[in-house]
């Protein structure tokens, strides 16, 4: 069982990124997404069955959500099974994705 940062990601602009991949069944975990730019980035974060979030939005738990400059969004408590991947996706690069938290 891991436990700490289950995976880390600097995301490319426009490009879906699968920062972890759930191996254990349930996982819990947290998602830091931080802009270390000094603009503003619109996000999206998504637990998701395949690299690619459906596209009818039910995997989205954000959507085009904007982070300030220098600033961070953090989603925490989310609980998956085994198989789910959390994507990450950004309009610009500049984004750092972190998802810490442990599998059962």
């Amino acid at each position: 069982m891991a436990s700490g940062t289950l995976g880390q990601a600097s995301l490319a602009a426009t490009t879906n990124t699968t920062v972890y991949t759930c191996v254990g069944s349930p996982v819990t975990f947290n998602v830091n997404m931080y802009n270390t730019t000094g603009y503003p980035i619109a996000v999206n974060l998504g637990v998701c069955a395949s690299a690619t979030p459906n596209v009818d939005g039910s995997e989205y738990i954000e959507f085009q959500t904007v982070i300030p400059p220098n600033s961070a969004l953090e989603r925490g408590g989310i609980v998956a099974t085994a198989g789910k991947r959390v994507v990450a996706y950004a309009n610009y690069a500049g984004i750092s994705v972190n998802v810490y938290g442990f599998e059962s």
